[in-house]
């Protein structure tokens, strides 16, 4: 079997949705999403979040009660009239809510963004947290 390999043709690029939509509405701007892992401890939370090529000045965080809120914003510098044949690298604003199941003591939480992952540790406050009572005897 032979297979020839052509080499790559002037082919009009496709719009792609957010194309169209921007051109519809000036406005407009695809919300990007990004996975996360909660995991719960007995005195705290961990919340780990992909954000590859988010910068740190980039990213919110707010803690209400029980509820965090991560968002921002990813930029891809890329030029606005460059011929690109694939552009394909995501940008926009991103946005997630979680509510956990406990409120939250927002003043100690640590944050750490290192090799795209974004790494939260949120303690529960001290009535949330499991206390053993002992009985006394008589």
């Amino acid at each position: 079997m032979t297979l020839y390999i052509n080499p790559i043709r002037r082919i009009p690029r496709r719009r792609t949705l957010d194309e169209i939509m921007r051109e519809y509405d000036e406005d407009y701007s695809a919300e990007l999403t990004f996975p996360m892992d909660v995991k719960a401890e007995s005195d705290s939370f961990t919340i780990k979040a992909l954000l590859p090529g988010v910068h740190p000045d980039d990213v919110n965080i707010q803690i209400v009660n029980e509820i965090v809120t991560i968002s921002g914003e990813l930029r891809a510098d890329r030029e606005e009239d460059g011929s690109y044949l694939l552009a394909e690298l995501p940008s926009g604003k991103f946005h997630r809510v979680i509510s956990l199941p406990t409120p939250l003591d927002s003043s100690k939480v640590e944050a750490e963004l290192e090799n795209g992952i974004l790494t939260l540790r949120v303690p529960k406050v001290e009535e949330a947290k499991p206390r053993t009572i002992k009985i006394k005897q008589k």
